[in-house]
């Protein structure tokens, strides 16, 4: 007996493995390493392995944590990113009550329910640039709908991207659109799992209304409301798409993230290392979220057990 036929069924797990296995080191663990060991570095971008006659690096110079020292002492910028990034953060978790509130009325046993249910799909299937354009012309103060309904109202137009208070919150606002109908989707998914035993149960015991959602619809709403948060929370702290498409930073750099700037640091003023850093700097944000997240997670079912 050969020594596959012996140990099939232990390699079999490992070979399987293998392929996904790979592609993740090859496009996501290997970046991140690479990111770290460029943010390290002064380097415009180009020829990266030429070398100096002396054996170094011709474009790649090592510069040890300058680059984040700059980042952190003398870039005001940056300190308008990360505030901006809270924002993102603190306003996008909006959507997830928007997005419920929206689920339950969507989930009535109606006539017609269906249909009315594809024009909120439709959101979602969106490309961002196409919100980013179309809240672009909604915003716009002199032919935008936005300027139409204050007209009505006899109040003057607001220039709401051309302002810098105003700005950052227009362009939230703007991702309320697909997000609400993300976390619709997954409410509606997740209250089809509800169960009506249990439904029937509190309205024997006299729940009913806000009663009856907080202690025996929402509890049982768990893991769509962790997907939810953790989706919408992600995709605030890498906001980029709609900040490129409606004010590309501005006005003078008041919309600015750190995607937002990282990549106008290393493509626009070929500065690798310092957009690398920068880049660092968001992962790290990430991962403690998602780290303190996973934790409270675990916690919380150890609890339950």
């Amino acid at each position: 007996m050969s020594f596959w036929e012996r140990n099939q069924l232990k390699l079999a797990p490992f070979l399987f493995l293998t392929p996904a296995v790979s592609l993740f080191l090859l496009f996501v663990i290997y970046p991140i390493i690479d990111s770290i060991w460029v943010s390290f570095h002064d380097w415009s971008g180009v020829a990266r392995y030429a070398l100096n006659e002396d054996g170094t690096y011709k474009n790649f110079k090592w510069v040890g944590f300058q680059n984040y020292i700059d980042l952190f002492t003398y870039d005001d910028e940056f300190y308008v990113s990360l505030l901006n990034n809270l924002k993102w953060f603190i306003f996008s978790l909006l959507a997830i009550p928007l997005g419920l509130l929206l689920a339950l009325f969507l989930n009535q046993n109606i006539f017609g329910m269906r249909y009315i249910k594809s024009f909120f799909y439709f959101p979602f299937v969106i490309n961002a640039v196409v919100i980013g354009v179309i809240f672009s012309w909604f915003y716009n103060p002199k032919y935008g709908s936005l300027a139409y309904l204050l007209n009505i109202f006899g109040l003057d137009p607001i220039p709401v991207l051309s302002d810098e208070v105003l700005a950052t919150y227009g362009i939230i606002a703007a991702s309320f659109f697909p997000g609400i109908a993300y976390t619709m989707i997954l409410y509606i998914t997740g209250l089809t799992s509800v169960s009506k035993e249990m439904v029937e149960a509190g309205r024997i015991d006299g729940a009913s209304g806000l009663t009856m959602l907080w202690h025996i619809i929402i509890p049982q709403l768990r893991p769509a409301t962790l997907i939810a948060v953790v989706v919408t929370i992600v995709g605030a702290l890498r906001s980029f798409d709609l900040i490129a498409v409606m004010t590309l930073g501005g006005p003078w750099g008041s919309t600015k993230v750190l995607a937002y700037k990282m990549y106008e640091e290393a493509l626009f003023n070929f500065r690798m290392g310092y957009g690398a850093a920068i880049a660092v700097i968001l992962f790290l944000l990430m991962s403690i979220y998602i780290a303190w997240f996973l934790y409270r997670l675990f916690k919380q079912e150890k609890g339950e057990k």
